[in-house]
């Protein structure tokens, strides 16, 4: 609306008889001017005067615009229009095409193309970029937004409080990874997806702990519990078209409970004293056993060894004596002569006596049989006080024979 330059009254009045302008407040305004507002007429027409020397003038009136001057101004206005549809996706995110705000299509990265707004319009999340989720407690970085020191983190026992398979209480934090996998599904078919991944992460969490006893939950079973909870979480977020791959699951904290923590560390210590023991028991059998085996495998063969020995050398004394009886059954005398003749042989060998016939008495009757036994000689007394020469020997008579042999 045009402000009056009649002359006439203003807005806001004009006390008095004269006919000068007041200000809003019933005072002139600044500077002694006249008082009168922006005009909008001039403002248009200055505004269509600039207008008009940009353009061509219509050949048939004064300043006038022609239709051709609006059509070129109308094809530039439309190719402005169609150039703003172009835009850029990075290499960590992805494109998401909504037309008149509904889910159109997904792009990948690099230049692409929509149509113009406000027929469709262009989100890019970023597809690449590992977000976490905390369950069982509250770290600095979730609850603190300009804090001039770290806090330390919160326990929440409402989410980490767990029931396990032997029916015991136990106290699991854990932290969950994960990206953006489809971010047409990620934006659309989930309200809050953050949420979504906490509450179907905790559920898993409660269902696997639930099947595990509470022994090897606290010790041996947690990396196969983070890899249960990850693939079930998975397949729940498959379900609900979340577009969303978890990554990783991490176990922070598997306690029991504060109350009973001091006894469950007892248990524990007694466990691996128990462990302990049980290995060194199994270190001695392993070492005794072997061994004990050994020694009785020995002492077998020793014994066989033997056992052999002796049927061989039987066996070898019957073959002789059967040879023996051969010979004596084929010729009789002569072998009967030739085993006595063995025999004493055998027992002169080992006999060192001198044995003398007793028809011999009256010659020399000595007769050594015994090889290792060095004739006895005896030294000649001396003659009228003259020793006999070295070497000499001297003759005695012969002692009666002590033993003889009876033909």
């Amino acid at each position: 609306m045009p402000w009056n330059n009649s002359g006439g009254p203003s807005p806001w009045g004009s006390p008095g008889g004269n006919n000068r302008p007041q200000g809003p407040w019933g005072t002139p305004p600044p500077g002694g001017g006249s008082g009168r507002g922006p005009d909008l007429d001039d403002a248009i027409r200055q505004a269509q005067d600039a207008v008009r020397r940009w353009l061509p003038r219509r050949a048939g009136g004064p300043g006038g615009l022609g239709g051709k001057s609006l059509a070129v101004l109308a094809v530039l206005a439309i190719g402005a229009w169609g150039l703003s549809g172009f835009y850029r996706v990075q290499p960590d995110e992805q494109g998401v095409v909504m037309r008149f705000g509904a889910f159109n299509r997904t792009t990948p990265p690099g230049l692409n193309y929509r149509i113009p707004w406000p027929v469709e319009s262009v989100t890019t999340p970023r597809v690449t970029r590992i977000n976490r989720v905390d369950v069982g407690f509250r770290s600095a970085a979730d609850t603190a937004t300009i804090v001039q020191r770290p806090t330390p983190s919160r326990d929440v026992l409402e989410e980490s409080l767990m029931l396990t398979g032997d029916e015991n209480i136990i106290d699991i934090d854990f932290a969950v990874f994960w990206r953006i996998r489809d971010a047409g599904e990620y934006l659309f078919n989930t309200r809050n997806p953050e949420v979504t991944v906490k509450s179907a992460a905790e559920s898993m969490m409660r269902e696997v702990i639930g099947r595990t006893p509470i022994q090897p939950a606290l010790t041996e079973a947690r990396a196969q519990i983070e890899q249960q909870v990850r693939q079930g979480t998975q397949a729940i977020l498959d379900q609900y078209g979340a577009g969303i791959e978890v990554t990783q699951v991490q176990l922070q904290k598997v306690d029991p409970p504060g109350a009973v923590i001091e006894a469950f560390r007892d248990v524990q210590r007694a466990n691996a004293d128990r462990e302990r023991a049980r290995n060194e028991a199994e270190s001695y059998r392993n070492d005794i056993i072997p061994r004990a085996r050994g020694e009785a495998a020995r002492m077998v063969q020793e014994a066989e060894g033997q056992r052999d020995s002796q049927i061989a050398r039987a066996r070898g004394e019957a073959q002789r004596f059967v040879s023996v009886l051969s010979s004596y059954q084929v010729a009789q005398d002569v072998t009967m002569r030739r085993i006595y003749l063995e025999t004493m042989e055998e027992i002169l060998r080992r006999n060192p006596k001198i044995i003398v016939d007793d028809r011999l008495q009256g010659l020399v009757p000595l007769l050594n049989i015994d090889p290792n036994r060095a004739p006895q000689q005896q030294q000649q007394p001396p003659r009228n006080g003259v020793p006999p020469a070295p070497g000499a020997a001297t003759t005695q008579p012969p002692r009666p024979m002590q033993q003889g042999i009876a033909r």
